[in-house]
């Protein structure tokens, strides 16, 4: 896919150009004030699985992906019996 740049002004009065031109594969890069700030590129990521689709944006750093460490799960507390006793007693039990 061949990849051009364009200034957002040309590109706002050159838009439906623009989109026959990425129908037909290229990609463009739209520039403010020469810095790159966004890409307009054709829809075939449709197919794409959603996880290769987040990967790629992780890549990016566009996003951030979660956190891959489970958190530890205390475990549960033991009830001794006399607090067990007492909070029958508290119920009426």
């Amino acid at each position: 896919m061949k990849s051009l740049t364009i200034g957002i002004r040309e590109a706002k009065a050159q838009l439906s150009r623009l989109v026959s031109e990425v129908e037909r594969g290229t990609e463009w890069i739209i520039t403010d004030r020469g810095r790159p700030v966004a890409r307009l590129t054709p829809l075939n990521d449709l197919e794409t699985s959603l996880e290769h689709r987040i990967s790629r944006l992780e890549k990016w750093g566009w996003i951030e992906g979660a956190a891959r460490v489970k958190a530890a799960v205390p475990p549960p507390i033991r009830i001794g019996a006399d607090a067990q006793r007492a909070l029958q007693e508290d119920r009426g039990a």
